[in-house]
């Protein structure tokens, strides 16, 4: 796993929309704009709130692999992070994601609850730092 540095957090912090990025098992892209995705106090695992996902379930379902990027104004880089994931729709974390979700609106369905283990991250920043690790 890759703990994110504290650059990484701050621009993370930055955003409310994510473009999540997954493929099904055939490799056919999909991404969407995601709005509950929360840094843990590890620095290595992300969770995402299903709440309204199709295709983005599936294809995790079938290949557990996904990214999404983040940028801000305020910094002066800009980051993709990757990881493999896990869905969980009952636990005691699942239970947590579905408190945070109805906490910001309570009639959201926090279906599942997916959790990322950061295993990359590569500035996308153009320039001569493009595509290196961070």
């Amino acid at each position: 796993m890759t703990k994110l540095s504290e650059d990484v957090k701050k621009v993370l912090s930055a955003n409310k929309l994510f473009p999540l990025a997954t493929s099904s098992r055939d490799g056919t892209p999909n991404v969407v704009p995601v709005g509950m995705l929360m840094l843990q106090p590890d620095g290595e695992t992300i969770w995402i709130v299903d709440n309204f996902m199709g295709k983005t379930l599936s294809n995790l379902r079938e290949n557990p692999a996904a990214s999404f990027y983040v940028w801000s104004a305020d910094s002066p880089d800009s980051y993709q992070i990757k990881g493999e994931v896990t869905l969980e729709d009952s636990g005691e974390d699942y239970e947590r994601a579905v408190s945070i979700a109805h906490a910001r609106k309570e009639t959201l369905p926090a279906k599942t609850l997916i959790k990322m283990r950061v295993s990359e991250v590569f500035y996308t920043t153009p320039g001569p730092k493009a595509g290196k690790r961070a």
